[in-house]
């Protein structure tokens, strides 16, 4: 019926030229016409989750932002899920992803949806058909849970003539988050409702970008809790700019934690969380105080460290020379099992790959997202187009180009984004805000040294910020008992929030 419409608008203007410059309105605002309504899709569900039998609606499609004009000018596409007859005050929680450029298909489908798809532990996924079932360790029973497609990923696109990039830049893409959640709030009738916004790698940039936007901009909504999965917050910690001495420092225990999970330590520590703990001590304490000192170094401290970064990365003491005690993460994924012909994953280094050769310096792709990267789009596109039933010609967007990515903060300065201080200010202006960190010890994608390191800054309330730790990496719910334990902490954490 949309297309239809269209085109009779279209043969319209072209059958009577001279009308249409007469009319009331002028030809330029065809476009407008034409947008048809937000094509949305209402289904009655029901299923078990947290252990609790409930009665839920789900609701995929449209919503449309609009300009400062109150013109329509991009259509987020979002997933809710609200429980039937809620209990007054019943939490909702905003999600998405990460990228910029990937749509909300991972948490939706990986971990807090009330379907997941079932793959191989730090194995590749295969090929189809994949195994979608229930999921008992969604937040349904805590939570109403929405998820959220920002422009240019899932089937979130801009509308008429609006350019997406203008929606393509940390400030902009969290105003339009932003908007898109009071609109919600304004549908559904939950103003009052606690709420909690969460995001997975730049979805946890996102997150910080969007609670700061809401309680500067607007200014009127405040939020229980924010909810960072693999948390990124300083980029300028992990910049791959010679002379920056923190992006050595923050992989370290990374490293290490790699280095035990693949049996290249001597005299493997039982613990594993005892052995990072070391590692991150040597790391922020002794190996920074030398990688500043420069040319400067001694060489009897040189070679203490050399040992010593030698025992925590599992790599030679050769090698760690000739890389000028260094380690970028690139040569780290290719070198630390060469002996072995293989290669370790960045997003999750459990994950092995073998290349086309073993000579080179870094892995010809990451064996932890290959190893994912068909599963998860098939199933949100069956489980939505199929299940829900939602009808679109349009593809959806796992991952794609939001590009060229505008950096800057709207402060006019080329720089690194640090969302942080914002993060901070949000807590400290609003006194029941808490935030929930979740890292994966063999994440160098948003390693956790990194992301403890920025929010353990002045300004930061300590005792509203709790990190929690899991046994995989940067979806650390492809693995069965780091998804259990993910669900639990998060639901324990919504509850004491309310």
């Amino acid at each position: 019926m949309a297309r239809f419409v269209s085109l009779a608008a279209l043969a319209a203007m072209l059958s009577a030229p001279a009308l249409a410059q007469t009319a009331d309105k002028p030809a330029e605002k065809a476009a407008e016409v034409a947008i048809p309504a937000p094509n949305r899709v209402v289904a009655k569900r029901s299923g078990t989750f947290g252990g609790v039998k409930m009665n839920y609606t789900a609701i995929a499609g449209e919503t449309f932002l609009k300009d400062k004009e109150g013109k329509p000018n991009a259509a987020i596409f979002s997933t809710s899920y609200i429980k039937d007859n809620p209990e007054p005050n019943r939490p909702v929680f905003f999600l998405f992803n990460g990228g910029p450029g990937s749509g909300s298909l991972w948490l939706h489908m990986g971990a807090f949806g009330p379907k997941r798809v079932n793959i191989p532990d730090a194995k590749d996924d295969g090929a189809p058909p994949y195994d979608i079932s229930d999921n008992p360790e969604s937040l349904l029973d805590v939570a109403d849970l929405v998820f959220i497609d920002p422009v240019g990923t899932g089937w979130s696109y801009a509308l008429g003539k609006t350019d997406p990039k203008s929606f393509w830049g940390v400030k902009s893409d969290a105003e339009s988050i932003a908007q898109f959640i009071r609109l919600w709030l304004n549908e559904h009738n939950r103003w009052n409702a606690p709420k909690f916004l969460g995001g997975e790698s730049y979805g946890t940039t996102r997150s910080a970008a969007v609670a700061y936007e809401l309680n500067r901009q607007y200014n009127d909504v405040a939020l229980n809790g924010v909810i960072l999965i693999s948390a990124i917050l300083d980029f300028g910690l992990e910049a791959d700019d010679e002379g920056n001495e923190m992006q050595y420092m923050g992989l370290v225990a990374s490293y290490a934690a790699a280095a035990w999970y693949h049996d290249k330590i001597p005299n493997k520590p039982a613990s594993l969380e005892a052995w990072v703990a070391e590692a991150r001590a040597f790391a922020s304490g002794p190996y920074i105080a030398a990688l500043i000192k420069g040319n400067s170094l001694a060489q009897a401290e040189r070679a203490a460290i050399r040992k010593e970064l030698a025992r925590f990365t599992g790599l030679s003491e050769t090698w760690l020379e000739q890389a000028n005690l260094r380690v970028s993460p690139g040569r780290f994924y290719k070198e630390l099992l060469r002996d072995r012909g293989l290669t370790i994953g960045r997003l999750d280094a459990r994950y092995t790959g073998k290349d086309y050769d073993n000579a080179g310096e870094a892995p010809d792709n990451d064996p932890s997202f290959y190893g994912i990267d068909a599963s998860y789009p098939a199933a949100v596109n069956a489980y939505l187009r199929g299940d829900l039933g939602y009808k679109t010609d349009r593809s959806y967007v796992s991952i794609g180009g939001v590009g060229p990515w505008d950096w800057r903060l709207g402060n006019g300065r080329d720089s690194y984004i640090n969302v942080a201080p914002g993060l901070a200010r949000t807590l400290r202006e609003n006194s029941k805000t808490k935030v929930w960190v979740g890292q994966g010890w063999y994440d160098f994608a948003t390693p956790f040294h990194f992301a403890e390191y920025s929010m353990n800054r002045p300004g930061w309330p300590q005792d509203r910020v709790e990190f929690h730790y899991y046994d995989a990496g940067h979806m650390m719910y492809v693995r069965d008992a780091d998804r259990k334990k993910l669900s639990t902490d998060l639901r324990d954490f919504i509850r004491r929030q309310k």
